[in-house]
């Protein structure tokens, strides 16, 4: 509705104020307040991105566009946290106030460096109003059938940071051998993506995001087995394999099935489902864990990797008849 551009320039602009908000307040409500808008302006720029690369890229390219962008992001990712304990180390605030410039940075870039890429022939549509452009999801099934079956999808994923550490804990290994577990999945992304989104981008959309809930699943099922961080790690290497698939695959079908005048909205609805998913996992994780145990835990999350993978595969098929029968736009 806005554009792309103006959506990241919202965000980029708006997120430094709260967040040295962040780092000056002291009362219990400043502080929620500022932590709610830094997390609601944080993510405003995702569907944007996510649209924008779909507007720029052709649709044979888009996988690895997507690949490469997952890859930056933890790439910065890996870096940030050891900046972070630095500065952290003289003074909070300088935390808080060089995220709040490093953000306010990547808006100059976009101000002065990337136009708005929306399509001309998606701009007659954007004083539509809500109400009505959100009532054409009525008639994308195929869409809302994905980002809930990526619901729980990422519910699994979240049981790294969850399930994990409790269960190592339980097998005498601490915060330090957690950590070097969960290394191996920032490792394996900045070593493996690119790789693996180059040669993705041949690959079935649908069969591909198969494949990588089944390795999502058979990591954390292979949990189950592991009593010392070798056999955590490996677990972790595994998992890791099938979230590279997953997060250069998801966009790229989204971006497949979206008419032009709806890219932003149906990024923003599968990036939905992600953000619901780091709500639902960790309570979910968490009384499974604390009423059942860690075995149940990782037992289940080897099935419902498995049944997501079947739920992704009974898509295909009428995602590629919604694909070929979609008009470039949707004007009604």
């Amino acid at each position: 509705r806005l554009g792309r551009r103006p959506v990241m320039l919202m965000s980029f602009f708006i997120t430094p104020i709260f967040m040295i908000m962040l780092g000056l307040a002291h009362d219990l409500v400043l502080i929620s307040v500022s932590t709610f808008s830094v997390g609601f302006f944080t993510d405003l720029y995702r569907p944007a991105v996510g649209a924008a690369i779909a507007d720029l890229v052709p649709p044979e390219a888009r996988m690895r566009a997507y690949g490469y962008n997952y890859w930056a992001i933890n790439l910065g990712a890996a870096i940030a946290p050891v900046l972070a304990g630095v500065m952290a180390e003289y003074n909070y605030l300088i935390l808080f106030v060089a995220d709040a410039l490093t953000t306010a940075a990547f808006g100059f870039i976009v101000l002065f460096g990337i136009r708005e890429t929306r399509p001309a022939v998606a701009h007659h549509v954007s004083h539509t109003p809500l109400r009505e452009r959100v009532s054409q999801l009525k008639r994308a099934p195929i869409l809302l059938m994905f980002s809930l079956i990526t619901l729980f999808f990422g519910v699994v994923y979240t049981q790294g940071y969850v399930g994990l550490p409790l269960d190592m804990q339980s097998h005498g290994l601490g915060p330090g051998q957690y950590g070097a577990a969960i290394a191996v999945n920032g490792f394996l992304i900045i070593l493996v993506t690119i790789p693996v989104s180059n040669m993705a981008a041949k690959w079935p959309r649908f069969e591909t995001v198969a494949v990588a809930a089944v390795l999502l699943g058979l990591g954390y099922g292979f949990t189950a087995l592991a009593m010392d961080l070798p056999l955590f790690a490996i677990s972790v290497a595994i998992w890791t394999l099938g979230e590279i698939a997953a997060t250069s695959v998801g966009p790229t079908i989204i971006a497949d099935l979206s008419p032009i005048d709806l890219r932003g909205l149906y990024q923003g609805i599968f990036g939905a489902a992600w953000g619901l998913a780091y709500f639902i996992g960790p309570l979910a994780g968490g009384w499974v864990y604390e009423n059942w145990g860690a075995n149940a835990l990782w037992i289940g999350c080897l099935i419902t990797g498995i049944v997501i993978a079947f739920c992704y595969l009974a898509l295909s098929a009428p995602a590629k008849r919604h694909a070929a029968q979609s008009k470039p736009l949707s004007t009604d």
